[in-house]
């Protein structure tokens, strides 16, 4: 394996997108080696449509597209950045119990902590920003 392999897919803002995103990773991440009955895989498959979702529903319209970029660095470290058009930044959302959204980020921070990784939100060059996930890659070279 490379030292370095990445992978991306640009898709319109819109809902049926979420699907597609988490079905391009989690194809890119078997190409990869990683079995699709890994845990690591399951917890992808969340972040990437948690992230693709936020892409969607918060940008009111102001990003017409998203794009999912899939990177492997040095077989030690996958990361996982949705980036949009649109310059206001993810914050946690006040979410009373009854209310079903509004704990996106505060679930994949969770994640990334549980996994040994972390997230990061970086600015564009455009005015829009990436928010990154980094996971440990536990996948023997062989």
């Amino acid at each position: 394996m490379a030292d370095h392999q990445e992978a991306s897919v640009t898709l319109p803002s819109a809902p049926v997108s979420v699907t597609t995103a988490r079905r391009y990773v989690t194809g890119v991440l078997a190409e990869w080696g990683l079995p699709a009955d890994a845990e690591t895989v399951g917890v992808v498959r969340l972040v990437v449509s948690e992230l693709a979702t936020n892409a969607v529903q918060h940008t009111m319209g102001q990003s017409p597209t998203f794009t999912v970029d899939v990177r492997l660095e040095r077989e030690e470290r996958l990361r996982i950045g949705v980036t949009d058009s649109h310059p206001r930044w993810p914050k946690r959302l006040p979410a009373a119990p009854h209310q079903d959204s509004g704990r996106g980020l505060l679930i994949i921070r969770s994640l990334a902590a549980e996994s040994g990784g972390e997230v990061s939100v970086i600015p564009t060059p455009e005015g829009g920003k990436t928010v990154w996930i980094a996971l440990p890659w536990t996948v023997p070279v062989g």
